[in-house]
């Protein structure tokens, strides 16, 4: 009796091979024999019906005469899989691609990962990440500083390299010079072999005869260092700079990581920033706002003089073009100052003020 394929991976006869791929890692999935509520025999029926439905040209045979062709398959079996696990893996490529789908991903997938095969040499640098608080000027125009980090450093007896000066350099014994340590696991789809690197040499092959004595083969120690940094023109709070090759050393001369500084402002007590402009504000008398006046303000640059017309209001801005921060990154460009003027009203009067006041108040 012609067995129904489509049925056994539950697609429909319309279904597109990537349909169908999807199907079988699900059922394959559902019903592997090492799950608690696995099926053997289900699981062989899945692995039949995809050998067929997952090969373009078998299931154009199998949808013309149905499951009773000869499908060339594993071991010459009638109408698909029939031998054990084993013959099943090697007939399949082991592990490289049955039909679109590559078992040791699906191997992956169903035994909870894998490690692949890998050789690194000698691991860089980690990145440090450190806050740093500074005046609001120096966020303005940009400061040099000296700042004292905890940091790995390359060990200043070896100079880096991890082993003794005289030491001779062998090929590693565990791994004889592959750098790589082979694993076989055996799963229902036969034996697969993996390489994890090398835990005597770190995946190089070959290593030192005597490692040194104080950075034991690191080829970096724990130390204080002193650093000097740059803070550009410009930063402002919540920003970060890099410092390339600053942070951490690598294991044995590899390369160093980065150093990553980001800052914190402390407030001005007459200025305030937005963005690249700078906000202040100022007073004047009644006088000076009904008359106009020259009046002096303070800027980050230093003092400079203010024009102030005649019938000014309170709450008036007045804008000092390029008397702001200078723009991150830039050359020579800088926000405005925004000077706010509030029209101070006395409170107490003598009688002469109250007299001149009475008798502006006619004249207006």
């Amino acid at each position: 009796m012609s067995k129904d394929y489509y049925s056994t991976l539950g697609v429909d006869k319309k279904a597109s091979q990537d349909e169908i791929k999807k199907a079988f890692r699900k059922k394959a999935h559902e019903h592997h024999p090492d799950k608690g509520n696995g099926d053997e025999a289900k699981f062989k029926e899945i692995n039949e019906a995809y050998q067929t439905l997952g090969n373009k040209e078998k299931r154009a045979q199998y949808d013309q005469f149905g499951s009773t062709f000869n499908s060339g398959g594993m071991g010459g079996q009638q109408g698909g899989f029939g031998g054990n696990w084993q013959d099943f893996a090697r007939a399949s490529g082991s592990a490289q691609d049955f039909n679109g789908i590559n078992l040791e991903d699906l191997m992956g997938d169903l035994f909870g990962g894998r490690q692949r095969s890998s050789r690194t040499g000698s691991a860089g640098g980690e990145d440090i990440q450190i806050q740093m608080t500074i005046d609001f000027k120096e966020a303005v125009f940009g400061a040099e500083k000296i700042i004292s980090l905890d940091k790995q450093d390359s060990c200043d007896k070896c100079s880096g390299k991890g082993y003794e000066s005289k030491s001779k350099i062998i090929t590693c014994p565990q791994c004889k010079g592959s750098g790589q340590i082979q694993q076989t696991q055996r799963t229902i789809f036969g034996a697969f072999s993996t390489a994890t690197i090398c835990p005597t040499c770190k995946g190089e092959g070959k290593k030192p005869e005597q490692y040194c004595s104080k950075c034991h083969g690191n080829g970096r120690t724990k130390t204080k260092k002193q650093i000097k940094i740059t803070i550009p023109a410009g930063i402002d709070s919540g920003q970060t700079i890099k410092i390339s090759q600053q942070g951490n050393s690598g294991v044995r001369g590899n390369i160093s990581g980065d150093l990553y500084v980001s800052f914190n402002i402390k407030p001005d007590k007459e200025f305030t920033r937005e963005n690249y402009n700078i906000l202040s504000k100022t007073e004047i008398n009644i006088s000076q706002a009904s008359l106009g006046d020259k009046i002096k303000i303070n800027t980050l640059d230093g003092f400079v003089n203010l024009k102030i017309p005649a019938g000014t209001q309170s709450r008036k801005v007045f804008i000092l073009k390029n008397k702001g921060v200078p723009v991150l990154n830039s050359t020579g460009r800088r926000g405005d100052h925004q000077v706010e003027v509030i029209v101070n009203i006395p409170t107490k009067l003598s009688r002469k003020q109250k007299k001149l006041l009475e008798e502006l108040k006619n004249v207006v």
